[in-house]
């Protein structure tokens, strides 16, 4: 799509997510394949970085962000404040105003020369499958006349750097000024009533039930947790209705107003839960994936307003033993997110006292919103008084892995902070005391008991002994990534310090028990260990490092990878000793070997190794790690050199190609893992490998964060894709979608 301020939502589909978002994105794809949405425009994110460039933005932003600390509440919550203000207080650009007022003036024929609009906030790294908060960008509703549209839209990019929004992209490493942001805008619907859909059973992952929940009036209610909704739960082959929840109402959101209305009637009738149903069995046959569904009625008839993917499916969390908890319920309340968790208590009753929280705490309020996020992410379990399944609360905890229970009258009155209960999330009880667990399985981490079979091998990034286990129980194929560092930097002394004292066996045997764990854990799936990569700045971290290494001007692309193993074959020797070691019992260790810069490198390199007495068959393979341009430009030659496979280190590979460095606030911002010549080269590596007859795999954080760039992958012709063990097996669903869809193309 050419570079456009505003577009319709006809102009756009799925397809064009880094210029309109997740939400805008969908809101075109929806638009284009005829389901009921409201019509509208977006306001694209070139609008946005034309914005910063016509504001000379950037760099404020970037120094007020610059060594923030975002677990210190206060301090987090000083330095949102500050952006946003220098947002919402620059100029709006002129020519960009009138293109804005145009489309707006166009939405509605006739009388109305000022419609009611819907403001959205649709961030380029929003509603992606594994990369989704709920609430975490503004939303502005019944927004009248182009001067308080023109105002919201500053907003809306304003809410880019909430204390919430800035929290979520620190911890899960997104570069803050390569986040951009689109604003839907969307003819408003006054809805009788609204509410949310997950098209699968969001509690216990049922892909037989659809579940619906409502209330009367706008759906911000519902979001926020301030009301309790109606559940529906809805067989979805037969669309019978199999279960209904009706709760009383007393207040109702219409225009920007809330009022008092009692409402104690079925919100819904079964005709329009079975006309939902139905929309919601076609928006997941469409996407091929279970979708969170926002809906409203308006004059009887059903709107979409926006849809996406449900990134928490098939979490599996502690069980307790169950005789403990026949006594001692103190509480009952809606379960939210499945689980059991013990711990005091610590009762919130606002964002402003999220500092109070301390890991272990259950937290406790009225109900929660994403200023909560942060001590929500510290806590061990979740109790709201109010709110449903669908609330802030009920959302964030499935998608941290944590138990929670809403809904749960007279919460803030029966427990008193310090006070130590349990919270079983399942079943929505609460209990006086502490129970012991039986198991306890890492809640962020998905196992499915259906055993997905994809022709592409699906990986796991791993570095930890003490995560072998848990993530060989995961339906993947083996490591594709062993990083050495961890286990290394465990050791804590230089190698070379150690061969000098003649305690060499510490590092081999060392070494070699934390890869026997590895590999017996995944016996017999391949574990792919990736030699030494230390830079010196890193070596010299270590006990002894300072005598040994240099001080290097810029380490990332100084004495590091294959170049220090041909220098220092002492010391690389030992890795290879600690390897053959471990081939003596276990036959699935694999040798990677990091930063190779000309193809007579690797050569050499391959000489120490076979007289390590390693040398390449049906059960050892030798991979090469493409992470630098040359590797792709002239990969052809390190395939003549002799090697089974390569894997594409995305993250060192995007700097070199793009000449910036994602660890320096100064040029991050230009980080970018889909930019097109990184694509190109990626893609490149792929089909030249296919054609040489050597395997291909990616193990940079990319995969882990982009579902979009695993179609590319799958498309292109990748043998495998290695992640992060917490979305491993939502990968897996990617990539089984999207070899069905190029099933589809050659049919």
């Amino acid at each position: 799509m050419a570079k456009k301020y505003v577009v319709k939502f006809s102009d756009v589909d799925k397809d064009d997510i880094a210029t309109v978002g997740g939400k805008g994105a969908n809101l075109g794809e929806m638009t284009h394949a005829g389901f009921p949405v409201p019509p509208g425009f977006i306001i694209t994110a070139e609008a946005y970085k034309e914005f910063l460039i016509d504001g000379n933005l950037t760099h404020k932003i970037i120094d007020i962000l610059h060594n923030l600390d975002v677990n210190d509440s206060k301090q987090l919550d000083r330095a949102a404040k500050s952006v946003q203000h220098i947002i919402t207080r620059s100029p709006f650009p002129k020519s960009l105003a009138l293109e804005i007022i145009r489309a707006y003036f166009s939405l509605e024929k006739g009388l109305v020369k000022h419609p009611f609009v819907a403001v959205r906030s649709s961030a380029t790294a929003e509603d992606l499958p594994g990369a989704s908060f709920a609430g975490q960008q503004a939303t502005f509703l019944n927004v009248q006349g182009e001067a308080n549209l023109i105002e919201k839209v500053k907003e809306a990019w304003a809410s880019l750097f909430t204390a919430r929004a800035i929290f979520y992209r620190a911890t899960h490493k997104f570069n803050h000024m390569k986040v951009y942001i689109a604003v839907p805008v969307q003819k408003m619907i006054q809805s009788e009533a609204s509410g949310v859909m997950f098209t699968i059973d969001p509690l216990n992952n049922d892909k037989t039930k659809l579940v619906i929940e409502a209330i009367s009036g706008l759906g911000e209610l519902i979001v926020q947790g301030e009301i309790t909704p109606d559940h529906y739960v809805v067989d979805k082959k037969t669309e019978k209705i199999l279960e209904k929840t009706v709760h009383t109402q007393e207040k109702v959101m219409k225009g920007n107003r809330v009022k008092k209305d009692v409402i104690k009637k079925q919100k819904l009738t079964d005709e329009q839960i079975h006309t939902l149903a139905s929309l919601g069995k076609k928006l997941e046959q469409h996407y091929y994936f279970p979708q969170d569904v926002e809906w409203a009625i308006e004059k009887g008839r059903v709107y979409i307003v926006q849809t996406r993917p449900i990134t928490t499916t098939g979490k599996i969390r502690s069980e307790i033993n169950a005789a403990l908890l026949k006594k001692d319920i103190l509480l009952h309340g809606d379960p939210a997110s499945p689980g059991i968790a013990s711990g005091p208590v610590k009762i919130l009753h606002s964002p402003k006292e999220i500092h109070k929280i301390v890991p272990g705490d259950i937290l406790v309020a009225e109900m929660t919103n994403p200023d909560f996020v942060p001590a929500m992410r510290k806590c061990v379990a979740i109790i709201t008084e109010k709110g449903g399944r669908t609330s802030h609360a009920a959302i964030v905890s499935r998608e941290l892995g944590i138990p929670a229970v809403v809904g749960t009258e007279g919460a803030l009155k029966t427990l008193l902070d310090n006070f130590v209960i349990t919270v079983n999330g399942a079943t929505g009880d609460i209990y006086k005391g502490a129970v012991q667990r039986t198991q306890n399985i890492e809640p962020s981490v998905q196992i499915h008991h259906e055993k997905i079979k994809t022709a592409t091998k699906v990986y796991v990034n791993l570095a930890e002994p003490d995560r072998a286990s848990l993530a060989s129980k995961l339906n993947v194929d083996g490591v594709g990534l062993l990083r050495a560092e961890f286990m290394i930097a465990g050791i804590g002394v230089h190698p070379k310090k150690l061969i000098e004292d003649r305690k060499q066996k510490v590092f081999v045997n060392t070494l070699s028990t934390q890869l026997e764990f590895f590999c017996e854990s995944f016996a017999p799936r391949p574990v792919v260990y990736r030699t030494t990569d230390f830079r010196t700045n890193e070596y010299r971290n270590l006990t002894g490092g300072k005598i040994y290494e240099p001080e290097e001007p810029n380490p990332m692309l100084g004495f590091r990878g294959a170049a220090r193993y041909i220098t220092n074959s002492d010391v690389f020797e030992l890795e290879l000793e600690a390897i053959r070691k471990v081939r003596n019992s276990y036959n699935n260790l694999w040798l990677m070997i990091p930063y190779v810069r000309t193809p007579e490198e690797l050569l050499k390199v391959k000489k120490i190794v076979s007289a390590a007495g390693l040398s390449r068959s049906s059960s050892f393979k030798l991979w090469l790690m493409v992470e630098i341009p040359t590797n792709v430009i002239r990969l052809d030659d390190f395939i003549d050199v002799g090697i089974d496979g390569v894997s594409i280190g995305s993250n060192d590979l995007t700097m070199l190609i793009l000449g910036t460095d994602r660890d320096n606030s100064e040029v991050a911002h230009d980080f970018s893992e889909l930019d097109p010549s990184v694509l190109w080269a990626i893609e490149r590596t792929i089909k030249t490998c296919s054609k040489r007859g050597v395997t291909s795999s990616i193990c940079g954080q990319a995969p882990s964060d982009y579902p979009e760039l695993v179609e590319k992958l799958v498309s292109w012709g990748i043998t495998s894709i290695s992640v992060n063990m917490d979305v491993a097996e939502h990968v897996r669903d990617v990539i089984s979608n999207a070899e069905k869809k190029l099933i589809r193309k050659k049919l």
